[in-house]
């Protein structure tokens, strides 16, 4: 499994299909902007990827995931060893107009990332609020940096 890190601590698995499909859903959005109307029509058995961002705290990781029009209900979000999963469905409305523009995302979508360090499945906290959801996974006790005095 290839693997792309951003940062000292941040490793997150890389997916080549998934990266394909993100550059596809760009470039979607981009022709669509310029033209006005989906040139390519966008296949429906792959999720969409929402932009999240992974960070860590002292005592927690923290990822946030852009999901504007997303209700609480429409998310899943699971935890398997290290590995945080948040899936769910944005349904599209039905219209009584033609479209002459779309950019909004609809369909399934699925965020996967792997934390880089021991963590606390039980206390795990997800909260919805303006559009972002936050999922906040504590760390393990173990995991967590003591302060070590020195000593003369």
């Amino acid at each position: 499994m290839l693997t792309r890190r951003h940062g000292r601590a941040d490793i997150t698995p890389l997916s080549p299909f998934r990266e394909f499909q993100d550059l596809y859903d760009r470039l979607d959005r981009l022709i669509s902007a310029t033209m006005g109307e989906m040139v390519f029509p966008r296949e429906t058995t792959t999720p969409w990827v929402p932009f999240a961002d992974v960070c860590e705290t002292e005592d927690s990781f923290v990822v946030e995931a852009d999901l504007p029009g997303v209700t609480r209900d429409q998310i899943d979000v699971q935890l398997t060893d290290r590995e945080l999963i948040i899936t769910g469905e944005v349904k599209e409305e039905e219209r009584d107009a033609r479209m002459h523009r779309r950019t909004r995302r609809t369909g399934e979508f699925e965020f996967r990332t792997m934390l880089p360090g021991e963590i606390n499945a039980d206390q795990v906290d997800a909260k919805l609020r303006d559009g972002v959801l936050t999922v906040t996974i504590p760390k393990a006790q173990a995991a967590k940096p003591r302060h070590i005095q020195v000593s003369t």
